[in-house]
C-alpha cells in the first residue's frame, strides 16, 4: 500500500506542477499573441476542457483495462504532449497541446484514484485521498516554479524534461501489482446510478470549489500583472497557496474520517466565498495576494471531503470505482473550465468584481445546502 500511495501521489505532482506551470507564463504568451482575457482564459482552460471530455471515456478504461495500463497511458500522452507544448510558437498548437495534456490528466487521475480506493481500507479512505490530494497540490507548489524557470530560460528545456519523468515512472507503475482483475459493469446501469441525485449532488461538491479556481487562475495573474506585480509576484502567491493547501489536505482527510465530511466542507468552502468577496474589493497587490492565499486555505479543507463524498456516494449507489474517479475529473475539469472561460470573459466585458461576486454566491450556496444534506457519521442510517 505504501509503494501504491508514493507512485501515485508521485504522477499525479507531476501531472499538476505542469498544468499549474502556466501561471507566471500567462502575461507573457498574452503579450506575445496579443490575447485578450478570454482567450487567455482559453488557454488556461484547455487542459481542464481536456480532462473534462475524456473523464467518463478514462473511467470506462480504468474500470476495463484495469489502472495501471490507464495510467501508463496517462504517463506517456502526458509527456508528449508536454513536448510539443515546450516547442511551439503557434496559439492553436498551444491550446491543442494543454488540451492534450489535460486527456492525460484524466487518464492519470482516473487509473491512480481508482488503484487507491479500492486498495485501501474503507476507514482510511479519507486518509489516502488527502494524502494523494496534498501532494499533487504540493505539484501546484512547484508549478509556477517551473513557469518561471521556462520564462526566463526558455519552455522547450524545461515542458521537453517531461517525456523523461513520463517513462520512468510509467515503469515504476509497470512493477505494481493491480489489486485484482477489471470489472465490467454495464453501461446502461452505469448511467442509471451517474444519473441519480446522490451522485449528482456529490459530484456538484467537487464541481463548484473547482470552478472557483478556474477563474482564480485567470483573474489573479492579470489582476496581479495589472497592478505592477511581475512573474515573481504570481509565482510566490500560488507558491503560498499551495503549500498552504497541501499541507492541509492530508490532515483534513484524516480528520473527516473521524467526525464526518459535512463540517470540513463547509467550512472551508464558506472560507472560498470569503476570499472571493475579498478579490472582489482588493485594489492593491498585497489584498489581492492575500485573498489568494485565503481561497487556497479554503480549498485545502474542503477538496479531500468533497472528493471522499463522491466515493462513498458511488459505493453506496452501486457504482464502480473506476467511475466515480471519472466523474471526480469530469466534475473538477467543468469547474476549472467554466470558471475560467466565464471569469476571463466576464472581466473582459464588466471587470473583476462582478465574476468575483458570482462565484462567491455559488460557494455560499452549496455551503448551505450541503449543511443541510450531509450527514454525521453517528446519525448517518445503517446500510441494510
Amino acid at each position: 500500500m505504501r509503494r501504491l500511495l508514493l507512485l501515485t501521489s508521485t504522477m499525479v505532482f507531476f501531472d499538476v506542477a505542469f498544468y499549474a506551470a502556466i501561471a507566471p507564463l500567462l502575461p507573457d504568451y498574452a503579450a506575445d499573441y496579443g490575447l485578450s482575457r478570454a482567450e487567455a482564459g482559453i488557454l488556461v482552460s484547455s487542459y481542464a476542457a481536456g480532462t473534462l471530455i475524456a473523464s467518463l471515456p478514462a473511467g470506462l478504461v480504468a474500470t476495463r483495462l484495469g489502472p495501471r495500463r490507464t495510467v501508463i497511458a496517462g504517463l506517456l500522452l502526458l509527456g508528449v504532449s508536454s513536448v510539443v507544448f515546450g516547442f511551439s510558437r503557434e496559439i492553436g498548437l498551444l491550446d491543442l497541446a494543454r488540451f492534450a495534456q489535460g486527456v492525460s490528466g484524466a487518464l492519470i487521475w482516473s487509473g491512480a484514484l481508482t488503484w487507491l480506493i479500492t486498495t485501501a481500507p474503507p476507514e482510511r479512505r479519507g486518509s489516502v485521498i488527502g494524502t494523494a490530494l496534498g501532494t499533487a497540490v504540493a505539484g501546484a507548489l512547484i508549478g509556477p516554479v517551473l513557469g518561471a524557470v521556462a520564462a526566463e530560460v526558455g519552455t522547450r528545456a524545461v515542458f521537453g524534461a517531461v517525456l523523461g519523468i513520463a517513462v520512468v515512472l510509467a515503469a515504476f507503475a509497470a512493477r505494481l501489482p493491480e489489486p485484482g482483475p477489471p470489472e465490467r459493469q454495464p453501461l446502461r446501469e452505469v448511467a442509471a446510478r451517474m444519473v441519480g441525485r446522490p451522485v449528482l449532488v456529490a459530484t456538484a461538491f467537487v464541481a463548484i470549489p473547482s470552478l472557483m479556481f478556474g477563474a482564480v487562475e485567470v483573474l489573479v495573474p492579470l489582476r496581479i500583472d495589472e497592478l505592477g506585480g511581475g512573474h515573481f509576484a504570481i509565482a510566490a502567491g500560488f507558491i503560498a497557496g499551495a503549500a498552504l493547501e497541501a499541507s492541509l489536505a492530508p490532515l483534513v482527510g484524516r480528520y473527516s474520517d473521524r467526525v464526518g465530511r459535512r463540517m470540513p466542507f463547509v467550512i472551508g468552502t464558506s472560507i472560498c466565498a470569503c476570499a472571493m468577496l475579498g478579490l472582489a474589493a482588493a485594489q492593491a497587490l498585497g489584498p489581492v495576494l492575500g485573498m489568494l492565499i485565503l481561497s487556497s486555505l479554503g480549498a485545502g479543507i474542503c477538496f479531500a471531503p468533497a472528493l471522499t463524498t463522491l466515493s462513498e456516494t458511488a459505493d453506496n449507489s452501486g457504482l464502480h470505482q473506476g467511475f466515480a474517479a471519472g466523474l471526480s475529473n469530469m466534475a473538477w475539469a467543468a469547474g476549472q473550465s467554466v470558471g475560467a472561460i466565464a471569469g476571463g470573459g466576464v472581466a473582459s466585458a464588466a471587470g473583476y468584481v462582478l465574476p468575483s461576486v458570482v462565484v462567491a454566491m455559488l460557494l455560499l450556496t452549496v455551503s448551505a445546502y450541503a449543511y443541510r444534506s450531509l450527514l454525521p457519521p453517528m446519525i448517518r442510517p445503517a446500510e441494510g
